[in-house]
Formats: C-alpha cells, structure tokens, sequence
C-alpha cells in the first residue's frame, strides 16, 4: 500500500469509528434527535481539541502526516478498545505513545517451552536483540555467544565483539553488515531508548566495520534465507532461517535455524 492508500485506509477507519460509536455514551446534547447514527465530525474535533477543517483532511486521507498526540486524542474521543487503537497506530505507522509495553516482562511459560523443544538451533530475542531464551542445539551451535554462562547475550554485540562470531559465521562481514540494517528497520522505533543509544555508542567506538554499517542508514526487512557456519567441532553447516513474532508478546521473536 502507497502513502496514499494508507491515508484512506486511516481516513476510512477513523469516520467508521465515528459513525458507530453512540452520541449518548458521551452525553452530548441533541443525541436523542439525531437523523444519523454516531458523532458528528465537529463534536469529534471538539472532543479532540483539533480544528473541524484539519480532522475532515484525516478522515479524507488528505494530511501528509497525523502526530501521536492527535492520533492518541482521536482514539480517546471515540473510546477506541484495545485492538482498534493498536489498528489505528499500525495504519499511521506510528508508535502509540501509550502502548502496552510488555519488555521486561516474564516470558510465558508455554514460549520457553516451545523454544526449548525444538529439535533445531532456536533462540529468543527481545526487542532489543537480547537472546532470552534458547535451546541446547542454539547453545551447541553459537560458541562464544549461547554457550557462556557470563558475558552479553545481544546479538549484535556478539556479532561484533566476539573473535568466534567471525570464525563460526560463514561470509561474516556480509552477514554483520546486514544485520546491521535489519537492525536498524526492526528497532526504528525504540532508537532513541537509553539501552539501544549505549548499544550503538558502545558498538560504534568498538567496532570500526559496525561504526561504517550503521553510518549508511541502510534498512533491510528481517528475513530469513540460508544460514552457513563453520562450527569448530561440527565442521561445515548449513541452515534455513525462519523467523516469527509471538502474537501476544510483539517484541519477541522467534529464530529457528532449520537443516538446508
């Protein structure tokens, strides 16, 4: 979808919206003589502190570009659930400044699980590429990273930081590079976070080849592919990476290397 067809997608979700939600929910007077259901795109913009020419632009998809203040005001005026008001900020492509943040929490007993019983190399990552949990065959195949007790468990850290990492990973220096930009397309909007500012400031005087990557400001989608490594012990493998995102908990990720 085109810039375009994203701002009537908005547009048309916003003023279905409006149309269903009850005036008298809001005690708003003249409810009970209305012709049409729902609110009035004036009532809307009164209740949004916005002008009734500027909210008609966002119900026409006319606006170049909604703030998070306004958007998060909108969905407040038309008492938007949950679900609908997570829509509303994926349609605007931006970061709900409310949003349920779930970093930090306990990972699910049942996503431990999973993880754990995969026959596979698979790890977890946190929105901040923190390896959280991983299986034995992860921990077999990751020397130096998945297989310490100590030290960082971050991705990109090991990537870098660590002398095995370009050893074990096959076409290291294509591979970091782009990791790098999936990095950067994954974390967009978590990097002004104190924990991926000191990663980056920490990379960047410790690693020449991250300092130059991450100056491009290339942006790759994370995907998956063939996977080569050469395992000290094991000799030459060779994967297919899969990568998915727990339905519940958005921010993690899960990899699973399975056999090319």
């Amino acid at each position: 979808m085109d810039d375009a067809g994203k701002r009537k997608a908005l547009g048309d979700f916003i003023k279905t919206q409006r149309t269903q939600l009850a005036s008298a929910e809001l005690n708003l007077s003249g409810s009970s003589r209305r012709r049409t259901p729902g609110l009035r795109r004036e009532e809307v913009a009164q209740l949004c502190g916005i002008s009734v020419t500027w909210y008609t632009w966002i119900e026409q998809g006319r606006t170049v570009s909604v703030s998070t203040a306004a958007l998060a005001r909108i969905a407040d005026a038309l008492h938007l659930s949950r679900a609908k008001r997570a829509y509303l900020f994926e349609l605007s492509g931006k970061k709900d400044p409310q949003s349920r943040d779930t970093a930090g929490q306990e990972i699910p007993d049942e996503i431990l699980a999973i993880t754990a019983n995969i026959k596979t190399p698979a790890y977890l990552l946190d929105r901040h590429w923190n390896a959280v949990a991983w299986n034995r065959a992860a921990k077999t195949l990751f020397v130096g990273w998945l297989d310490q007790k100590t030290g960082s468990k971050n991705l990109l850290e090991y990537t870098y930081s660590t002398p095995s990492a370009a050893i074990l990973i096959s076409d290291w220096e294509q591979r970091a590079r782009r990791l790098v930009a999936e990095f950067r397309a994954d974390c967009g909007m978590y990097l002004d976070e104190p924990q991926i500012a000191d990663l980056v400031t920490r990379l960047s005087a410790n690693s020449a080849t991250f300092k130059r990557a991450w100056s491009l400001h290339d942006v790759i989608e994370k995907e998956g592919g063939e996977r080569r490594f050469n395992h000290p012990t094991l000799g030459q493998l060779a994967y297919r990476q899969v990568n998915l995102r727990v339905a519940n908990r958005p921010e993690l990720k899960l990899v699973m290397l399975l056999p090319d």
